[in-house]
């Protein structure tokens, strides 16, 4: 289990980590009320950038936005956060590569299953960049829990009570003897893993859900879909059936904490012969690079100092 460095961002200010709390009866402990996002940052030295770090901000508001979370949006901007993060990295010095998250926490005190209007407070912790799932080959197992559908819980916004349904089925996976699971959808038609999207290739097409599959429309499943179409991939983004995935020539799965990971095993089924396969590989390389040194898409943002942690807000 990863811990937080020693460091935080709560409160408008950064804070050793035993005293960033949150109180027992608010909305984000009662009902699990609260937007997060997860990003990369790269460290060589004593420069530090940060991966999509726009995008990551776009998409804790627009998490907001679909839960009604109305605050955010009122007392943040860009340039805040940017600052934030900064004042966050320079304050912990991590000397290798870690994953910066971002939390909106609704810390109204028992106002009931309402959220507009609602006080928040934002958090940020740094941990250190170890994968989540195996980086050389995963074995993944359907899982018998379904995805939670856009209209119950949606999966493009980034809900910290929803992962509860994420938990359920990698246990299961774990149980079972697996890496990670496939969730389907009430249909059977293949979603996600519990916290990655999800890509095959077959005839030399990649393949994967579309964002209407009820799944995380993931920053790092664009940036593939991206470098696939810069390298000329046919890419189809479409339904999937679970049993694609049992005949495909590759599967692998993309997300923050995942990296490009390749899939060998699906169900007790070989991917192909069991090995990460070349275009799966490529990606890789390219998602790896692009990580640290991209600087043709504007991807990366500098990590220098903006300015005081007190002029975080807008």
């Amino acid at each position: 289990m990863a811990n937080p460095h020693p460091h935080v961002y709560f409160g408008d200010r950064i804070v050793a980590a035993d005293a960033a709390t949150i109180g027992i009866a608010s909305s984000a402990v009662l009902y699990g009320l609260s937007v997060y996002t997860v990003f990369p940052v790269h460290v060589a030295g004593a420069a530090r950038t940060a991966f999509r770090l726009e995008d990551h901000f776009r998409r804790l508001e627009e998490s907001c936005k679909i839960i009604g979370i109305d605050r955010f949006a009122a007392e943040w901007d860009f340039a805040g956060f940017h600052a934030a993060v900064v004042a966050l990295i320079e304050r912990n010095a991590p000397q290798t590569d870690v994953f910066v998250r971002a939390t909106v926490h609704v810390v109204e005190s028992i106002p009931g299953t309402r959220v507009r209007g609602c006080a928040i407070q934002v958090s940020m912790f740094v941990y250190d960049a170890v994968p989540i799932v195996p980086q050389d080959g995963m074995r993944l197992k359907s899982s018998p829990w379904r995805r939670i559908p856009d209209n119950a819980i949606p999966s493009r916004a980034k809900v910290n009570g929803a992962y509860v349904n994420s938990v359920l089925a990698k246990q299961d996976a774990i149980d079972s003897g697996y890496d990670d699971c496939v969730f389907l959808d009430g249909n059977g038609h293949v979603c996600e893993l519990s916290a990655a999207n999800i890509f095959l290739v077959r005839n030399g097409t990649l393949i994967t859900p579309d964002v209407s599959c009820d799944i995380l429309d993931g920053i790092n499943r664009r940036t593939v879909l991206t470098m696939a179409a810069e390298d000329g991939i046919p890419v189809v983004e479409r339904t999937v059936d679970l049993t694609e995935l049992y005949i495909a020539d590759e599967v692998f799965v993309t997300g923050t904490s995942s990296g490009v990971a390749p899939v060998v095993e699906v169900d007790g089924r070989l991917v192909a012969e069991g090995t990460p396969g070349p275009i799966s590989q490529a990606l890789r390389k390219r998602h790896h690079a692009a990580l640290r040194t991209d600087d043709v898409h504007g991807w990366v943002t500098n990590l220098a100092a903006v300015g005081a942690v007190q002029s975080s807000r807008s």
